[in-house]
């Protein structure tokens, strides 16, 4: 009998022991845990059932080194656990002058398993690009899903427009292209994308010109986003008049980054932008190579 008892107790003390490891991880898994931990993407994919698209933006990202691949593993961890379909690419696509024959090194290879999965990319022209036949063999390229220089195409409930934003650009035609398509656009959400910032806290900071040419017209046609890269740093404004300015030109290498009086959030890190769109919001979130969330912001349907 005292042979027994002793066997229960010690049954019981292993059962104890169980039963806190088990509570323990009931508590980190309702994550009652360190807040000072920052948050790591989900590891089961997202089933938001008011979802109407998912995307992610990068930029600056041809350069065929380490940067680059350490973002585009980043990119495909990302769509392993939040399917995504489409990639908005902003320019500066192939380094240092736009040479087609590297599109392997600088493309095709990095971006591999995603390509595989058919996600597309959606491309625009960088300066960088320019420089070789003034960018038409990328124009051309299949992968980069070009129809022009600049170009519209929706989906969803959002329509996207994309703009040659370098100096030789056909202002006059585009500028006018730009306000029929944002005029006669039936979209809930537009957003707007180019290699160049309009406004930025970077190496190049602000564009006056861009300024006094984009704002109004963003303004008066309900434009909600704009993407960009060039400056090589992630930094998301407030609301400007309506409108959010996004730059993601961390794609491959990084520059330093400040602050101005309209900037949400700033960073000087290798990273992609990701956007979840619903009906009356899009939630944006800055991911970098650690494959952690460091910026996480929301922009209205509708805002100031």
């Amino acid at each position: 009998m005292k042979l027994k008892r002793r066997q229960f107790l010690l049954l019981s003390s292993f059962s104890a022991i169980g039963a806190g490891f088990i509570a323990s991880i009931s508590r980190l898994n309702g994550k009652n845990y360190n807040s000072a931990i920052k948050p790591a993407i989900a590891k089961t994919p997202s089933t938001k059932k008011d979802l109407l698209l998912r995307f992610v933006s990068v930029a600056d990202t041809g350069t065929g080194a380490g940067g680059q691949y350490a973002v585009a593993k980043a990119m495909t961890n990302y769509h392993s656990k939040n399917p995504y379909e489409l990639v908005i690419l902003a320019g500066d696509n192939i380094y240092t002058n736009g040479e087609i024959e590297k599109i392997n090194a600088v493309f095709e290879r990095p971006y591999a398993p995603l390509l595989k999965q058919g996600v597309k990319f959606q491309a625009v022209l960088g300066n960088h690009d320019i420089r070789t036949a003034n960018g038409d063999p990328q124009v051309k390229y299949l992968g980069f899903n070009m129809k022009d220089r600049y170009y519209t195409f929706t989906r969803d409930k959002v329509q996207f427009f994309a703009l040659d934003t370098n100096n030789n650009a056909d202002w006059n035609n585009q500028l006018i292209w730009l306000e029929k398509e944002l005029s006669r656009s039936q979209a809930n959400w537009k957003i707007v994308f180019g290699h160049h910032p309009i406004y930025a806290s970077g190496v190049y900071g602000s564009n006056p010109d861009f300024i006094k040419t984009f704002t109004p017209l963003f303004q008066k046609y309900g434009v909600q986003l704009y993407i960009n890269g060039h400056e090589h740093h992630y930094e998301r404004t407030r609301s400007i008049n309506g409108t959010t300015y996004l730059i993601c030109g961390g794609g491959a290498g990084t520059r330093p980054v400040g602050k101005n009086q309209w900037t949400q959030y700033s960073a000087e890190k290798l990273s992609f932008a990701a956007y979840e769109v619903f009906t009356d919001r899009i939630e944006v979130s800055g991911i970098g190579t650690d494959n952690r969330i460091f910026d996480k912001g929301v922009i209205q349907v509708k805002s100031a």
